[in-house]
């Protein structure tokens, strides 16, 4: 039965939210969303794989249904957002786990393979990069952010968190714009208009300057380690480019490159394969 439970846990004074579903004796799939999403964006792929994979679906800090304490109370940065979904994985008791990564779940997942090789069955990626050429120049407002972080730079990244830049990232360069339902844009972005909300997600833009330092990093525990490795991409996606999607086939000869007709938030469940998902995973 495709029954998903929502749980919350206690991580060090901050409550995180969950989804769970399928076997708890069957491989553990650990999905990791996106910005602006969360845990949601997985609601209709969850129902898909439960069958046979135990999936765990957290909420970072600041998104969903987690607590979203101010930067004064704590430090949102992806090494803090990696430290708090590995404590999360040790305390529900997983010992070996695959990883579907989106956007910001790169930077969070990637860290936790880095530090713990042995931990990680396959890692899925979703539009996440690890490659300097995966960043393109619609990006820039945020370079120009991470170079000086000032009123006028702030302004313009400040722009990614209005409505039509949420919808934006659901409908642009969707093959079915219609198929796309509002309510996970809607969902989003009443989230990100939460009070403070704004303060949250300027701190994680402005670090997220230090995952490009650690891109090499990254690579090196995918060219030691080469875990089985899906690579689904949105070839639309004017954020993150093709060549960031082939560049993990440089690094590891066991990733799968497959490109869609879609941007990274409009991905749909059909447009994923499967039988190469449980093949991989």
């Amino acid at each position: 039965m495709n029954i998903v439970e929502y749980k919350r846990i206690e991580i060090d004074g901050t409550v995180i939210a969950y989804r769970e579903a399928g076997p708890k004796d069957g491989p553990t799939v650990l999905l990791l969303h996106g910005w602006p999403s969360s845990s949601h964006m997985f609601r209709d792929l969850i129902p898909k794989l439960s069958d046979r994979f135990h999936l765990i679906a957290p909420d970072y800090p600041g998104f969903g249904h987690s607590d979203a304490p101010s930067p004064k109370h704590f430090n949102y940065t992806f090494d803090n957002l990696s430290v708090v979904i590995e404590k999360l994985i040790a305390k529900l008791g997983i010992e070996k786990v695959s990883m579907y990564v989106h956007d910001y779940g790169g930077p969070i997942g990637f860290r936790i393979a880095s530090r713990n090789p042995n931990l990680i069955r396959a890692i899925v990626v979703q539009n996440a990069v690890a490659h300097t050429d995966g960043i393109s120049e619609t990006l820039q407002p945020l370079v120009r952010y991470w170079e000086d972080r000032n009123p006028q730079t702030e302004a313009a990244v400040r722009k990614f968190l209005e409505k039509d830049t949420t919808i934006f990232q659901y409908t642009h360069g969707a093959s079915h714009p219609e198929r796309i339902s509002p309510d996970a844009y809607t969902f989003d972005q009443a989230l990100l208009d939460r009070p403070g909300n704004d303060l949250i997600q300027l701190e994680l833009f402005y670090d997220y300057r230090n995952n490009p330092p650690k891109f090499e990093e990254w690579q090196s525990y995918l060219r030691e380690h080469k875990p089985p490795m899906l690579v689904i991409w949105g070839e639309n996606d004017p954020f993150f480019t093709q060549a960031g999607a082939h560049a993990f086939a440089r690094d590891n000869a066991n990733a799968t490159v497959k490109l869609l007709n879609a941007f990274y938030n409009s991905l749909q469940v059909g447009s994923l394969d499967l039988a190469l998902f449980r093949a991989v995973c």
